[in-house]
């Protein structure tokens, strides 16, 4: 005769147990969702980095170059950059890292202004390996200028935070300088 099993129960406990498992996934589909049976504690710290900064362009073997934009140091004028991070104020100080990205003057008039697109990458100490990402204004002339920190990678994988820059060498001929970096990272 006909079969005991309910199919609308059936398909109700299938739905169920399917739900419960720990992730589910849509083939074919741009995105898979994830969802965990357990939530985990996540513990977070700050983490406060230092280090110096050196944007050299006027060497034979420069760490920032100009790719767009008309002469000197302009609205328009765009670099990319490869430039030194270091524990002292010196160029010859021990090297951490590598700030690599690139920048642009955004500002037509008064205090030049820079859209910063950077990633702080570690090379040295518990960080090597990990980096963190900037992106933010940066008005050259200001004493102190704040970039927020929009995420990382290794050690940094999720960061948030915010990067406070100091000029302390700044040739306005050339347009080298170093710059006092302190950051403070949650991850």
């Amino acid at each position: 005769m006909a079969s005991s099993l309910n199919f609308p129960l059936f398909f109700t406990i299938f739905f169920v147990i399917l739900h419960t498992n720990s992730f589910t996934t849509t083939y074919g589909a741009f995105s898979d969702e994830v969802s965990e049976a357990i939530t985990l504690k996540r513990i977070e710290k700050t983490t406060h980095l230092h280090y110096y900064f050196h944007d050299i362009i006027s060497d034979k073997n420069p760490t920032a170059v100009k790719i767009a934009g008309p002469p000197g140091f302009v609205f328009e004028s765009t670099f990319v950059i490869d430039d030194a991070l270091t524990e002292g104020p010196k160029l010859t100080s021990k090297i951490i890292g590598q700030a690599q990205g690139m920048y642009s003057f955004v500002s037509q008039e008064g205090n030049p202004e820079l859209l910063m697109v950077v990633n702080y990458k570690f090379v040295e100490g518990p960080y090597n390996g990990s980096s963190i990402s900037v992106l933010g204004r940066n008005r050259v002339l200001n004493d102190v200028r704040e970039f927020p920190v929009v995420g990382g990678s290794g050690l940094f994988r999720l960061a948030r935070g915010y990067a406070l820059a100091h000029t302390i060498i700044l040739d306005f001929r050339t347009g080298d300088a170093t710059v006092d970096y302190n950051v403070y990272v949650v991850h």
